[in-house]
C-alpha cells in the first residue's frame, strides 16, 4: 500500500533489546498528511523499524514522500493493535515523475503546418 503527503510530525525514537535474541533494536515513527483531501485531510502515522532504515530514508520534518508500508495486527494482554510499518521511503515528486511499468505511452502530438499563415495575402475575413 501506498501513501502520499507532507510530514507533519517526527515522533522521538525508541530503543530497546529483545527479550528472544537479545539484539538492540530501534524504531521511529512518523506521522503524514494526505493534503489532497481537502478540507478532511488524511493523516496516517507510520513507523521505520531499524537503526538502518532511520537513517537510510533520514525523514524530515515539512518533506513531501511517497511512503509504501504494511499493515499487521499485534496482540498483547487480550487486545489487538495495529501496527504500519514502512518498507520504502522516496520523494513525492520522484514517484509522481516515474513512469507506471507497463503503462502505454501516448503517441506525440502531430505537427502540421497551418492552412492559414500570418503574412498570407489571401486572407478575406471581415475581421
Amino acid at each position: 500500500m501506498e501513501f502520499i503527503g507532507k510530514i507533519i510530525a517526527v515522533l522521538p525514537e525508541k530503543g530497546g533489546v529483545s527479550n528472544r535474541t537479545g539484539n538492540e533494536w530501534k524504531a521511529q515513527e512518523y506521522v503524514i498528511e494526505d493534503s489532497a483531501s481537502g478540507q478532511y485531510p488524511r493523516r496516517m502515522c507510520f513507523e521505520v523499524f531499524g537503526a538502518d532504515r532511520i537513517a537510510q530514508f533520514n525523514i524530515q520534518m515539512g518533506q513531501e514522500l511517497k511512503v509504501s508500508f504494511d499493515i499487521d495486527a499485534n496482540q498483547w494482554q487480550d487486545r489487538w493493535f495495529n501496527r504500519i510499518r514502512a518498507w520504502k521511503v522516496e520523494p513525492a515528486t520522484a514517484a509522481a515523475s516515474a513512469p507506471v511499468q507497463g503503462a502505454p505511452v501516448p503517441p506525440p502530438a502531430p505537427t502540421v503546418a497551418p492552412d492559414f499563415l500570418a503574412g498570407d495575402a489571401k486572407d478575406d475575413l471581415p475581421f
